[in-house]
């Protein structure tokens, strides 16, 4: 998960996720993509939805607006879910760091409540949808898309049964190449592609989870 270092008060030095205002001509979207593509370099996003309306009076610290009724200024958050394929990487600035998942730092605000909303927005669609596409380079192995669903879904997931899933929900396609022999030799694995990179819902009712302990 992309995060960032707060300069400025409040929290200051709090790692938080990226955001900041929408300005006054701008739609959602449209400031979504210039605030990462400003702040932390961020130019392309393979996937990109809405997920939850934050919006607790106290969510952000900030100064009385009017002392006689103690109203404090209010600020919503409208979380989104953007994905970065995993042969990307971006230029990022010395105060953005990529954090595993599932061991962030302290976060500020309420980000740790939207960055979990985020992750469990993720591990759903991978369930149902072809959303892998947005994590995925053009081509891949199998045992490299598994990696990726792993890291993502947050437990081991089988090379087999992932490739029999993906392959009867139409998602995979073979490429017909093979990728280079890694340094201990052995046979050349196949590289894959997604059938389509723009999302597809494949079993409305499916559900991944951990594999069952025997």
């Amino acid at each position: 998960m992309l995060l960032w270092q707060r300069a400025r008060d409040p929290q200051s030095g709090r790692w938080s996720l990226p955001g900041g205002r929408l300005g006054p001509d701008e739609d959602v979207d449209t400031s979504i993509r210039r605030h990462l593509a400003q702040k932390v370099d961020v130019a392309r996003l393979a996937h990109l939805e809405q997920i939850a309306v934050f919006s607790d009076p106290a969510r952000v610290p900030g100064p009385v607006a009017d002392p006689a009724q103690q109203h404090r200024r209010r600020v919503v958050a409208t979380a989104f879910l953007g994905l970065v394929p995993t042969d990307r990487d971006p230029a990022l600035p010395a105060d953005t760091a990529w954090q595993p998942a599932d061991t962030l730092p302290p976060l500020a605000f309420d980000h740790a409540a939207i960055a979990d909303r985020a992750r469990g927005r993720l591990r759903a669609k991978l369930s149902y949808t072809n959303l892998g596409f947005a994590l995925a380079p053009p081509e891949f192995t199998i045992s490299q898309l598994r990696e990726i669903y792993a890291a993502a879904l947050g437990y081991r997931v089988s090379a087999t049964n992932m490739q029999r899933v993906l392959t009867r929900r139409g998602v995979l396609a073979p490429t017909g190449a093979a990728a280079p022999p890694g340094r201990s030799g052995g046979r050349p694995a196949a590289l894959y592609r997604f059938a389509e990179r723009t999302l597809r819902v494949t079993d409305p009712f499916a559900v991944l989870g951990p594999p069952r302990r025997r």
